[in-house]
């Protein structure tokens, strides 16, 4: 990593880093919420008394490069709870630097502290780039999701 980079969860004073990073990714998966999506989403993530949802930002001095989402949650098929890494995104110009990793590291490391080992998430099979490095830190499944139709 050619920067001094520093992980660090999500304050109330990131609001405007945040809102960039996020509106940023959703832009990738052509997707776009409501203003209260944003408000509810970020609030979560900076109340303390919400321990399920949490989220952090890398820095390189005052400048937000990426950040990652996670949600833990109780599973069927284990006594202990696992983490759903949610949202990762890196700024372009952060891309291939070590960023993404660091930010999974981070939720790994949260994961391990939690007695949550298991950390999984998903992404689009076309996202070439991502999943280069997913294909180094993580086991890739045969699964397919499903969503309930709405029409």
């Amino acid at each position: 990593m050619a920067y001094p980079l520093k992980i660090r969860p999500i304050h109330e004073q990131d609001r405007d880093d945040w809102d960039r990073l996020w509106r940023a990714y959703l832009e990738f998966y052509d997707t776009e919420l409501d203003r209260d999506v944003y408000d509810a989403t970020f609030a979560r993530y900076i109340d303390p008394n919400i321990t399920d949802m949490r989220g952090w930002i890398a820095w390189d001095g005052d400048i937000a490069l990426g950040l990652v989402h996670a949600i833990a949650h109780a599973h069927g098929w284990r006594l202990e709870p696992v983490t759903y890494l949610q949202d990762l995104f890196t700024i372009p110009a952060a891309r291939g630097k070590g960023v993404a990793r660091a930010l999974i590291e981070a939720v790994y490391a949260d994961a391990d502290a939690s007695g949550r080992a298991n950390v999984y998430w998903l992404t689009q099979t076309g996202n070439s780039q991502a999943r280069a490095l997913y294909d180094k830190i993580a086991n890739p499944t045969d699964f397919m999701v499903y969503r309930r139709r709405m029409d």
